[in-house]
């Protein structure tokens, strides 16, 4: 272990010198430094160094007071960074780099914003890039701390004591809420901030000097909460930064469907279109209205100490990109870029990783396949790629996580093989090292996999192009490569057998949503009941439950999702709009159910948003995912939009 001496500062230093003090660039890289090794008594001694480069260390924080007041470019790449709040102590910082910090996130990519108000550059890119993105979050939290104060002490009606204003910045830090989940701990800090100088100012309006360090061009606009939607372009830039966005006035935003259960008194939904994104551009190209966008999925809830919390997180992916975006404001939080791929699903899982300094941190990793048959696994936080596996040889065509084991990652291929993988846990150098648990055959290209709600450990249901077929995925099995354990049949409807199933899902532990290429039905049936039937037949005819009425294209690959917590069934369209079901109100009635097929409980009819100076008057929703509470529906198209709806 290399401790920091006087004799080695010299040696590394430039120019060489025999005194500390004129040393101006400083390489202390490689060395194998902890934090503990940094002596502030020694540093402080090097007061014109104006670059230092702490790279490829394991380093987990910087003391707070070494006293490098002239310091002006930092390299601290490839280290175990936890936290940024320690830059503040470099006032002239025009220059960093933080790469290769597995535990930095966008929260504090934002935060040094702040804290840095002369940098240039971040990790090689123009800092002023992310001052869009830092204006509006802290404009917002500004005007939502100051009327937290005016509700604080109208209900206060006596003077501000200590403990009031103590109780005051507690309180604006707990129940103030905005932005995405993943800069939650920026905007609590901000709040923070925010809170304390409104209390020291007496209430005093927060000054506009405060909202932003640095001049922005080109700040974004929010689009107001009426009519109105937005069409966003993401430029190049990193990212974890907002993108420019048009406003546009949609002359149809029709979100009102009739109620149309079979009885006439169900009411729908009542969602409002909330934005439209163009992110998925070719070479950026704002006139790209072509790139096929196929998956998109919520991250899974993240936030400790909120039962009910759900996200608000979307991941998206078509054409050669995959973007995450916060629904709430349309700000695309992260975009991943491959030239020459095509994406064609994506998934999430979270994970357990121990630090070198043993403290545990979990992360969401987003795995995205597709055209090239490579899974890329991505720490979306952080803004890195955590590795891959070579999965296939023929194109991923869709991947899906265990829900029982945060690690087991199952792919299927046009090379007609599903496999498992268990992706482990990254090691140090924080990627993942893949191993593969089991191969299961197919007789046609699998397009939907969709493990047994009531035992996902043991039966994987698939829809393909043959039809819907059931694998048996113990691992407690001895055989590591099988066939598939029983076919499931549709006498009638969609489904036929041998037809392509391009639809599949659970609404709830028993009852599957399927979806085939024809007569435009979507079918409800029973798990249970058709496995027990099943006795040793390898072909078995589905216990159908009921049939809800759909498109009658005969266009296939519409994906079907399903939102059980809410008992509700999604499908897009040809022409760009979004069946909704409510298929808890149709299960719950009494058997015999309908023999006819039940019409949706709405229709959202396509907004028809303003694109390149016209309206996209229809397009192809390939597929519909809402958030577990039902707060956020996505819809993908054919016309590289997204399509963002909020529930009122």
């Amino acid at each position: 272990m290399n401790l920091l001496t006087p004799r080695l500062l010299m040696q590394r230093g430039r120019p060489k010198s025999d005194r500390l003090g004129k040393i101006r660039n400083l390489d202390l890289s490689g060395l194998k430094l902890y934090s503990k090794h940094l002596d502030p008594k020694l540093l402080s001694r090097l007061r014109q160094l104006q670059e230092l480069d702490l790279s490829d260390n394991h380093l987990d924080t910087l003391p707070p007071n070494l006293g490098l007041s002239h310091l002006r470019i930092l390299h601290c790449t490839n280290n175990q960074l936890g936290d940024v709040t320690f830059l503040s102590q470099f006032p002239q910082l025009e220059e960093l780099s933080l790469e290769g910090n597995p535990f930095l996130t966008v929260s504090d990519n934002l935060k040094i914003s702040f804290l840095l108000p002369k940098l240039r550059k971040i990790n090689g890119k123009e800092a002023s890039s992310i001052s869009s993105q830092v204006e509006n979050l802290n404009r917002e939290l500004t005007s939502r701390v100051t009327a937290h104060w005016e509700r604080f002490r109208a209900t206060l009606g006596t003077e501000m004591t200590e403990e009031a204003q103590a109780d005051f910045v507690s309180s604006a830090i707990k129940d103030i809420r905005y932005g995405p989940e993943s800069l939650s701990e920026f905007t609590k800090w901000r709040v923070q901030m925010i809170s304390e100088k409104l209390v020291a100012s007496g209430g005093t309006q927060v000054s506009e000097e405060d909202n932003s360090k640095r001049p922005v061009e080109g700040t974004a606009t929010y689009r107001s909460r009426t009519r109105t939607v937005t069409l966003k372009r993401l430029d190049d830039v990193p990212v974890n930064l907002s993108p420019s966005k048009r406003m546009c006035t949609s002359p149809s935003a029709q979100v009102e469907g009739s109620s149309m259960g079979s009885e006439g008194n169900q009411p729908g939904l009542r969602l409002e279109p909330l934005h439209f994104l163009q992110c998925h551009s070719k070479n950026n190209s704002p006139r790209d209205l072509q790139t096929q966008l196929w998956a998109c999925a919520f991250e899974p809830a993240w936030e400790e100490g909120h039962s009910g919390a759900a996200s608000q997180t979307v991941a998206t992916c078509g054409g050669e990109a995959v973007c995450v975006i916060d629904c709430q404001t349309g700000i695309v939080l992260h975009k991943y870029k491959v030239p020459g791929e095509e994406f064609f699903s994506v998934a999430w899982t979270t994970v357990t990783v121990v630090t070198q300094a043993g403290h545990k941190k979990r992360w969401s990793v987003l795995a995205a396949a597709g055209l090239r048959g490579l899974v890329r696994l991505l720490h979306v936080r952080a803004g890195f790629s955590c590795g891959g596996i070579r999965a296939h040889k023929k194109a991923i065509a869709t991947l899906c996580f265990s829900p029982t084991h945060e690690t087991h990652l199952f792919t299927a291929s046009y090379d007609k093989r599903i496999i498992l993988w268990d992706i482990g846990i990254p090691n140090d150098d924080y990627e993942f090292q893949a191993s593969q648990l089991l191969t299961l055959d197919t007789t046609s290209i699998p397009l939907r996999l969709c493990p047994v709600a009531s035992c996902p450990d043991a039966y994987l249901l698939a829809g393909c192009e043959g039809g819907c077929f059931c694998w048996d995925v113990r691992l407690d099995q001895p055989q590591k490569r099988r066939g598939c354990e029983v076919e499931f049949t549709f006498s009638q409807g969609s489904e036929a057998p041998g037809r392509r199933v391009d639809g599949l899902a659970f609404v709830n532990e028993d009852v599957v949503a399927s979806k085939g290429s024809s007569l435009g039905t979507i079918c409800l049936w029973s798990w249970s009941q058709t496995w027990a039937a099943r006795g040793s037949q390898a072909t078995v005819a589905v216990v159908v439950l009921a049939r809800l009425q759909w498109s009658s294209t005969e266009l296939a690959y519409f994906s079907l999702s399903t939102c059980p917590g809410e008992g509700t069934v999604l499908c897009g369209d040809e022409e760009g709009n979004v069946w909704v079901y409510d298929v808890q109100h149709l299960l719950s009635q009494r058997s015999p159910l309908p023999a006819d097929p039940q019409a949706p409980t709405q229709i959202l009819k396509w907004p028809q948003p303003w694109a390149l100076g016209q309206v996209v008057t229809r397009t192809m929703v390939n597929t519909v995912v809402a958030n577990p509470t039902f707060t956020y529906l996505t819809a993908l198209t054919d016309s590289n939009i997204v399509a963002i709806w909020r529930r009122q």
